[in-house]
C-alpha cells in the first residue's frame, strides 16, 4: 500500500497537447479507480476539445474563471464549482480571466493515455 499522504512533485508538471499543464497528483497503476490531476489554464486559453473513452472526468474548480462546454452546453465556472464530464462526452474549458484557471480532474476509473481522444 502507498504512503497515506501524498504531496505531488511540482517539478512534474508538464504542458499537455490539449493545452494546458498537468500534474499527476494520483495516478498510479496499482489505483485503477481513480487518478487525480491539477490542470493549469492561462489566462484566455481554451484547452482543446476531446473526450475520455470509458472515464468520467469530474473538474473541481480552485482559482480562476471560464467557461467549460460539456456536449455542446456551456456555463460559466468559479472555485467551489464541480463540473461532471460523462464517459465519451466531449469537453473543453476556457480560462475568462486574467489569473489562471486552476482546477483538479478526478477521473474514475484511472485516467491513462489510451482513453484519450482529441477532436
Amino acid at each position: 500500500m502507498p504512503a497515506p499522504f501524498i504531496r505531488p512533485d511540482p517539478t512534474l508538471e508538464y504542458f499537455s497537447s490539449e493545452g494546458c499543464h498537468i500534474l499527476e497528483a494520483w495516478n498510479v497503476a496499482g489505483d485503477s479507480t481513480v487518478s487525480i490531476a491539477r490542470a493549469r489554464v492561462g489566462p484566455g486559453v481554451a484547452t482543446r476539445p476531446h473526450r475520455l473513452r470509458g472515464v468520467t472526468e469530474r473538474y473541481v474548480v480552485i482559482e480562476g474563471e471560464g467557461i467549460a462546454t460539456v456536449a455542446g452546453v456551456a456555463a460559466a465556472v468559479r472555485p467551489g464549482d464541480i463540473v461532471v464530464v460523462p464517459a465519451g462526452v466531449v469537453q473543453q474549458i476556457r480560462n475568462t480571466g486574467k489569473d489562471e484557471l486552476l482546477f483538479y480532474c478526478v477521473c474514475t476509473p484511472r485516467y491513462t493515455q489510451e482513453c484519450y481522444e482529441a477532436l
